[in-house]
């Protein structure tokens, strides 16, 4: 056994008091309420016990206090719970949480002496419960005295996470909901009304600090940002923090503190002329009665709270105003605790109008308690069994089990010693000085969220303020963060091609697929108008016939100069050569139907294939055509030796079969290597997808430029032989292909760097039929024009005449 008197704690000053602190019965429970409060630090030079009735007192403490006295009697006066057994308690003035432990070990004892653990249970404590403490900082302090023992704390108001941690607490019980819930409700209450921007003030203590982590983390999620907090203890001065509060631009304050930290607050900010905020208290304070009632209350804007609901506990004030009329009329001393006292000059009125908050919890705490007796002593007709011996640890496992309704209300703990069920009220403080409840949350039940707006009159004109770092950002419009806070942004306009969703991700624009479009300051993306020309458009249609046309008058030419072919206007425009133009011309304008329809990769290859190659021959053999006409009429004389080399080993289709060969082997390289292929162009359009084909120019420039070097020698040659004879104008008509070839196809490039439509595609058809028809016009047209309508001219005489004429004119 410990005696407390080496302790030294015997050394207190007995105090009297006309209220009953103490009720003897057959088992006893014990009540912690803080009726004074020790707001300041002491410093003692040794250990003792504190006079707590030197202490502020909190009227509200003393009215549980007296809650707690009317439950134990009515539940002794009640023949249905605990019949033939009495209740008693002991009270304790849990004024500070460091000097209390005398009246800790009081509870425990017996004869001031407490029992050693592990010693018999022959000198246990009455004590089964203990109802309390009020705050978690107390509760936390004297939790294990109690936890070691297995003896039930019961609070009414200690919320804070740590109590549900039953390795360390697990004997601890409450009948209020731990902060968590608390925070929850506060946090619906920004979302409800898209206050984003809030200062955060707590009491510098357990209670306190972890509602602040439990608001930090419950905020993490959302678009709510903490832009202020502040831990508050009796020496903070509000001035810097309200002009912090006011440099930020913060319009809603969340102050989670006891209500005479909060009167403090309250009354500071109405002389520092603190003032267009909203106010949100926790339960500590939201039915505080005084601060409503307070001068300049209106000025500091809209105060909003979350408290238990009011629930009207039958006889209370009744009982009250008994226990105040006994006390006057009967004023017999009785010693009480070293520590304990009341005062006894309160009205009965003042006492019920005090706050009363935590009013219920109290009241079912008291009750739980009284449940779990009336299961251990297995109760029932009328009488209990008086053989068993409850010990605190039975008593505690009967709470964790009990399930009873009071005043229409569930009373169960969940497997952490939470209240299983319950909700809360939304409060505003009105004009009248009342706490008018406006909404409520029922937390179990995560949609069940309502209040009501209407019934709460704003300062600002009737209009809900705003509490905003930075204004939301118009549709369109993406988040650049300013800071370290994610509320405070500007905003920057997604461009064309991007969109953005808000509700995904309101920091970034997000590109469109190749197959989309959006302008700009899009909220979604448009699919893309995907564009073609099919056979049936009527350019299409119309080049086709023509590309049509140019092979019906390749073939008549042809039978043309077979019927003629051994006149003089066929010899002189190639003879056998002209078919091999003919047939290629006409192979070459197979390309043309390949720019029509959808594109795949054989239609992209049949585009350019066809053309590069059967054009390639098409134009070396004017190359050649063009070096005969120049070799014959200016050559030969001087180089008689270089005529008769041609004539002898058929130079003419020696220099066409190795172009045929380069040519095919350079395009069979380059598709090999990539081909061409279907290509989305949408670049030049935002709305639009632009079917075509894309081509590597690695792979296919040499083939082009190959072709490029023939036109070039072609040109060179045909422009050398520019005057020979009048009427003999092969060269000249070369000349003027090519000059129509090369116009044509500068045309198109200009036309392609200006136009991107899916008409380009039909421009780059009518480019190769005019390469086409250059050289069927104006080549070979005038000579079928000869060979039918001037005849004469198509003779062996008419022609030896212009050479002899041509040979006199130069030789001169």
């Amino acid at each position: 056994n410990i005696d407390l008197s080496v302790f030294g704690f015997l050394f207190c000053i007995f105090l009297f008091c006309f209220s009953d602190l103490e009720l003897e019965g057959d088992y006893l429970m014990a009540g912690l309420f803080d009726i004074h409060y020790a707001s300041n630090t002491l410093h003692l030079g040794r250990p003792e016990a504190m006079d707590c009735s030197s202490q502020p007192f909190i009227l509200s403490n003393y009215r549980r206090f007296l809650l707690m006295k009317f439950a134990v009697e009515e539940i002794n006066n009640s023949a249905n719970l605990l019949p033939n057994i009495s209740i008693g308690y002991k009270i304790v003035d849990h004024c500070s949480d460091s000097h209390s432990f005398p009246s800790m070990f009081n509870l425990l004892s017996v004869n001031g002496v407490v029992q050693v653990w592990d010693e018999p249970h022959n000198k246990l404590s009455k004590v089964t419960a203990v109802i309390g403490g009020y705050t978690s900082s107390k509760s936390l302090t004297v939790a294990p005295l109690f936890m070691t023992r297995f003896i039930p704390m019961v609070s009414y108001s200690a919320s804070s996470s740590l109590f549900s941690e039953k390795k360390t607490f697990p004997s601890f019980l409450r009948t209020v909901h731990p902060n968590k819930a608390i925070i929850a409700v506060v946090v619906r209450i920004l979302q409800h009304f898209d206050w984003r921007w809030v200062a955060f003030l707590n009491i510098d203590d357990d209670y306190g600090n972890d509602c602040r982590k439990l608001f930090i983390a419950k905020i993490h999620d959302t678009q709510i940002c903490l832009a202020y907090t502040k831990g508050l203890d009796q020496n903070t001065d509000y001035l810097p923090i309200f002009r912090q509060i006011e440099t930020q631009r913060v319009n809603v304050i969340v102050v989670f503190a006891p209500e005479w930290m909060a009167e403090a607050l309250i009354e500071s900010a109405i002389q520092m002329n603190v003032s267009n905020k909203v106010w949100i208290g926790g339960e500590g304070w939201s039915l505080n009665q005084k601060l409503p009632k307070t001068k300049g209350i209106q000025t500091i804007g809209t105060v909003l709270g979350v408290s238990e609901p009011a629930k009207t506990i039958p006889g209370l004030n009744d009982f009250i105003r008994s226990f105040k009329a006994h006390n006057k009329h009967n004023r017999t001393k009785k010693q009480t605790p070293c520590n304990q006292w009341c005062d006894c000059s309160l009205s009965s009125a003042e006492i019920i109008a005090a706050d009363p908050s935590f009013s219920f919890p109290v009241y079912s705490a008291v009750y739980s308690v009284a449940h779990a007796l009336h299961d251990a002593l297995q109760c029932g007709a009328g009488r209990c069994n008086s053989e068993i011996t409850v010990y605190p640890h039975m008593v505690l496992r009967e709470l964790k089990k009990i399930q009873f309704t009071l005043l229409n209300r569930m009373i169960q703990f969940d497997e952490n010693g939470d209240p299983r069920s319950g909700s809360y009220s939304v409060v505003f403080w009105n004009k009248s000085g009342d706490a008018q409840e406006v909404g409520y949350y029922n937390f179990y039940k995560s949609s069940d969220f309502f209040i009501s707006t209407s019934e709460i009159q704003w300062f600002a004109d009737g209009q809900v303020p705003t509490s905003l770092c930075s204004k939301e950002c118009s549709e369109g419009q993406m988040k650049k963060p300013q800071g370290i806070h994610k509320c405070c942004f500007t905003c920057e306009i997604c461009q064309d091609g991007t969109y953005i969703n808000v509700t995904e991700d309101p920091y970034t624009c997000k590109a469109c697929s190749d197959t989309e479009w959006s302008p700009e300051g899009s909220t979604r993306c448009n699919l893309r108008l995907v564009e073609y020309v099919p056979f049936t458009d009527p350019a299409a249609l119309g080049l086709m016939v023509i590309s049509g046309l140019l092979v019906v008058l390749t073939l008549a030419v042809c039978v043309l100069f077979a019927f003629h072919y051994n006149t003089p206007v066929v010899r002189s425009a190639g003879g056998s050569m002209c078919f091999l133009i003919l047939g290629c011309l006409s192979l070459s304008s197979i390309s043309v139907f390949f720019y029509f329809g959808k594109p795949s990769v054989a239609f992209c290859i049949f585009r350019f294939l066809p053309f590069l190659l059967f054009y390639t021959v098409c134009v070396s053999c004017f190359v050649v055509r063009s070096f005969q006409i120049v070799c014959i009429f200016k050559i030969a004389a001087k180089f008689p030796e270089l005529q008769s080399w041609w004539v002898k080993y058929h130079g003419q289709w020696v220099v066409i079969s190795v172009a045929f060969v380069i040519q095919a082997l350079l395009l069979l390289i380059g598709y090999s290597s990539d081909p061409p292929k279907p290509h989305n162009e949408t670049f030049w359009y935002l709305d639009k997808i632009i079917l075509g084909c894309d081509i590597n120019l690695k792979a296919t420039s040499t083939s082009v430029i190959f072709l490029l070097i023939l036109c070039i020698l072609c040109f060179v040659f045909s422009y050398m032989g520019k005057d020979l004879p009048k009427n003999y104008n092969e060269a000249k008509s070369i000349t003027f292909c090519l000059m129509l070839l090369i116009l044509t196809w500068i045309i198109f490039a200009t036309v392609y760097m200006l136009y991107h439509g899916r008409h380009i595609h039909t421009l780059n058809a009518f480019a190769v039929l005019c390469s086409l028809y250059s050289f069927l016009l104006w080549y070979f047209l005038p000579k079928c024009y000869i060979i039918m309508f001037q005849p004469e001219k198509n003779t062996q005489q008419h022609f030896q005449g212009l050479i002899q004429n041509y040979t006199k004119t130069i030789s001169q």
